[in-house]
């Protein structure tokens, strides 16, 4: 399979993951909160990994991560109407990291300008 292939279905599948969380008729979702970052497909297209960003506390974090792994067959069977394809890929559902780590980097970012400013304002004075 040509890397370009792959990658086509990836995308695709990202946006039919999306397309499907927001036709989920489960209460307990909130749509607006979860966004789908990635899709990685398994060289043989067996398994996709498909990492999640939740807006929320921990417990809402895991709760919803919970629900999608229980929703699994529904994207399964929403993925396989919509992409023709020999085989649909497990769904394996991860978390995704990124948002939170960019928001610590920021307020990391911020902490030290903030330090910098002190320390510039403080020889300033000295002067």
């Amino acid at each position: 399979m040509s890397i370009y292939r792959k990658e086509m279905l990836e995308s695709e599948m990202l946006k039919l993951l999306s397309e499907a969380v927001s036709e989920m008729k489960d209460p307990r979702v909130k749509k607006e909160r979860i966004s789908f970052t990635r899709v990685l497909l398994s060289n043989d297209k067996r398994y996709a990994d498909v990492f999640v960003s939740i807006l929320g506390s921990d417990t809402d974090i895991e709760e919803t991560l919970e629900i999608l792994e229980k929703a699994k067959g529904f994207f399964k069977s929403y993925i396989g109407k919509n992409i023709r394809i020999y085989t649909i890929p497990e769904i394996r559902f991860k978390k995704d990291r990124g948002i939170e780590q960019s928001i610590k980097i920021q307020q990391i970012l911020e902490k030290i300008n903030k330090e910098k400013k002190g320390a510039d304002e403080s020889e300033k004075e000295g002067d």
